[in-house]
């Protein structure tokens, strides 16, 4: 059995924010994912100067070594099927990167233990440590698993086929494969009832295009349609019907999610935290795993849950309601 500090289970920007915090101040991290690194992520793969802000990263640290990072200053928007109208802002707002490279390079920055490939099949309460795949054991544990994380399983007892879920399925391809030109500005093509988006995202060399929209039942009826305006575009034509790829993600109060336990905490999209006007979740994800981090530093050792209520009063207040208090209760709100 390995033994350490605190063990994350999930790779992504929420896991390696909380680990690098940790090992900063002398805590034995460990970060165990299911993939090697490397790895494909269905994702658009935006963030906005924020990000970069709260991991201590300039633009110009991150692209050395050819890694994506193409700046945004423009948006078209507008109903799918419609003409779409320019917004300039004269000033960067947004970063196209690739999840590949992103997250390799934040987990790997990390200096945590990383155990890759390794996918978590059981996790449960030994005494006051929490025990996981019966190989490696923690006092503290944080799920940053993603939607489907299994520590967000354990502590909230109860599957995710009832939770009201934002899916979204996407396809990243170099652009000249597609024969695309380099594009400078991001679109997005919102549903009718503004329920949810299409977009395409330049990244360099690369493209993605992609679809989210609330609930499973009209899922597939809006995909169609966007799949059919991407087919009438001349240049991304070629794509709509290249393989796509799906992922889900609940929005920020929209979640029931029980968010802290004793010895545990959950980040990113395993609380249920992406931006309910944008679906923006990388941005919540590294600010909750950075949450998490000072609040385990702050709980000093003594990890039950009493200690740890200070994760979910900053949660409410960053993110507003939805998170349920120690008594329980919920309260979903609209995006």
């Amino acid at each position: 059995m390995q033994l350490f500090d605190v063990l994350i289970v999930g790779g992504g920007p929420a896991g390696s924010s909380c680990a690098r915090t940790l090992g900063a101040a002398g805590l034995k991290a460990a970060v165990i994912d299911a993939r090697e690194f490397p790895r494909d992520k269905p994702c658009a793969g935006w963030i906005t100067p924020r990000v970069l802000e709260l991991l201590e990263l300039t633009p110009d640290e991150y692209g050395r070594h050819g890694r994506v990072i193409q700046p945004i200053t423009a948006f078209r928007t507008g109903l799918a099927g419609t003409p779409l109208v320019e917004t300039r802002y004269g000033r960067v707002v947004s970063y196209g990167i690739r999840r590949l490279e992103f997250d390799d390079f934040l987990l790997r920055r990390s200096g945590a233990g990383l155990v890759l490939g390794e996918r978590v099949e059981r996790v449960w309460r030994d005494g006051e440590r929490w025990v996981v795949n019966e190989r490696f054991a923690a006092p503290m544990l944080v799920g940053a698993g993603g939607h489907f994380c299994p520590v967000a399983r354990v502590l909230s007892k109860h599957t995710f086929r009832h939770e009201t879920a934002v899916l979204a399925q996407e396809i990243e391809l170099p652009a000249n494969q597609a024969g695309i030109r380099q594009r400078h500005a991001a679109d997005l093509f919102f549903c009718p009832e503004l329920n949810g988006y299409g977009w395409v995202f330049p990244k360099g060399d690369y493209l993605n295009v992609g679809f989210g929209s609330i609930g499973h039942s009209t899922f597939h009826a809006r995909l169609d349609a966007f799949r059919a305006v991407v087919r009438r575009h001349p240049e991304l034509r070629p794509l709509a019907n290249a393989k796509w790829h799906g992922h889900a993600y609940l929005l920020s109060g929209l979640s029931s999610r029980e968010i802290i336990g004793d010895g545990a905490l959950l980040v990113g999209d395993a609380a249920g935290l992406a931006n309910p006007l944008s679906g923006e979740g990388i941005l919540p994800a590294v600010e909750s795993g950075l949450m998490a981090a000072e609040t385990i530093l702050g709980a000093e050792g003594v990890y039950e849950r009493a200690r740890l209520e200070n994760y979910r009063r900053r949660i409410r207040r960053r993110y507003g309601v939805g998170w349920r208090s120690a008594a329980g209760g919920s309260r979903a709100v609209c995006c």
